[in-house]
Formats: C-alpha cells, sequence, structure tokens
C-alpha cells in the first residue's frame, strides 16, 4: 500500500497533546461534523477505522471527532494545491489550527498546509516529478534540516544524486506527521510515537442520489 495520506485536522491548541492522551472518540460529535462537512452526501456507517489508515477510498470518509481536535480524511484532500482547499471546510476549522497533510509514495509527492483563525499560514506541495508546486509562507522549523541538505540523498556510491530536492518528499511527509501529531506510517517510532492505531475514526460509505422526483 505504502505511504499514503489525505487528511485535514481541526485542533482549538495542540493537535499532537490532544492525541498523545488516547482521546475518547465522541460518536454524536463525529457524525454531527460528518454530516456538516459532507452534507450532499448520504452516509452509511461502516466499521472503525483509525488514524494508522488516513487515505479512503473515493466512496468512504473516515472522521473522528476527539476533545480539542479532529481528525477528517476524505477524496476531497487528494488536492496539489493546499492553498485551494475548499473555504467550507476552512470555515469549519473555527478559530483554532487547521492542519492539511497529504502524500503519496507512488509518486514521492507531499503536501501540507497550515491555517491560525482562518487565515492560511504555510503551504507546500512538491514532487520530483512536478517540483515545487506550491510555497507559500515561511518554512516551519522541522522543514529546516530537509532544507538545509541534512537529509541529502546519497546513490550507491554514496555520491549525491541529481534528484530535483536535497531531500524524499515522502521522508519530509513522514516528518510532518511526527511534529503534527505525533506518529509516522512507516520507519522506526520512537518511545514518544502516539499508536496510531489506538486512536479510532468512524467510516462511512459515501453515495449521492441522482434521482429527480416531479
Amino acid at each position: 500500500m505504502g505511504a499514503k495520506t489525505w487528511m485535514l485536522v481541526y485542533a482549538e491548541s495542540n493537535a499532537r497533546q490532544a492525541l498523545s492522551v488516547k482521546p475518547l472518540l465522541d460518536r454524536e460529535a463525529t457524525f454531527k461534523l460528518a454530516r456538516k462537512l459532507f452534507a450532499k452526501d448520504h452516509l452509511e456507517p461502516l466499521s472503525d477505522g483509525d488514524l494508522s489508515y488516513t487515505c479512503p477510498p473515493e466512496n468512504e470518509v473516515h472522521i473522528g471527532c476527539f476533545a480539542g481536535v479532529s481528525v477528517i480524511a476524505a477524496r476531497e484532500f487528494q488536492i496539489d494545491l493546499p492553498s485551494k482547499l475548499p473555504q467550507a471546510f476552512i470555515e469549519a476549522g473555527g478559530s483554532g489550527t487547521i492542519y492539511f497533510h497529504a502524500m503519496h509514495s507512488v509518486v514521492d509527492w507531499f503536501a501540507f498546509a497550515l491555517w491560525s483563525n482562518g487565515a492560511l499560514v504555510r503551504s507546500l506541495s512538491l514532487s520530483p516529478d512536478s517540483g515545487i508546486l506550491e510555497d507559500i509562507g515561511p518554512k516551519c522549523a522541522f522543514e529546516g534540516p530537509f532544507w538545509s541538505g541534512e537529509h541529502a540523498l546519497m546513490d550507491d556510491d554514496e555520491e549525491e544524486t541529481d534528484y530535483p530536492f536535497p531531500f524524499h518528499p515522502l521522508e519530509m511527509g513522514e516528518a510532518a506527521l511526527t511534529e503534527f501529531f505525533g506518529y509516522s506510517i512507516e520507519g522506526m517510532p520512537d518511545r514518544s510515537s502516539i499508536d496510531a492505531e489506538s486512536i479510532p475514526l468512524m467510516r462511512f460509505k459515501r453515495s449521492r442520489s441522482w434521482w429527480k422526483f416531479w
């Protein structure tokens, strides 16, 4: 399956801290938010998923509301330009922090964005084939070692390759997961890492009726 995500996270303060305490899933609030964000869809409850899988197929949405933080994974977040996220999703985040995280290991693409009080603070999207698709706002602290060459790529002869960036976007994507949410998908987790499989998400099958009644 590889490393893939397409998710949005609303946090009243610090998402990583809120998730680190293994918060209880508020099913009523979760269903309410799902109905609000995907009002045009019929949502059929499925068995629970968890935070380790936030790349649902097009006909599903995975979502969880907890104390101080909400996680939503859906096809709407498979976009190259995070700054173009529909305004309705930003408004639903209220006055806290909104995190956007998306990556796909097949094409080594990674994108993330941050909003504070509804205003875009940082957005980055890049892949080796397309280059830098979006680069808005000041870089976050966790990005520094990547741009400065501390994650430089080497080929079999231990020489620098002609890769377009001094790092793999997927490595930065994993670092962003750790920085923002306290877990990673691939690689060895440290002792402080959150067990993503212990954070449940409600799963819904989504469908839309095209019938018209006259």
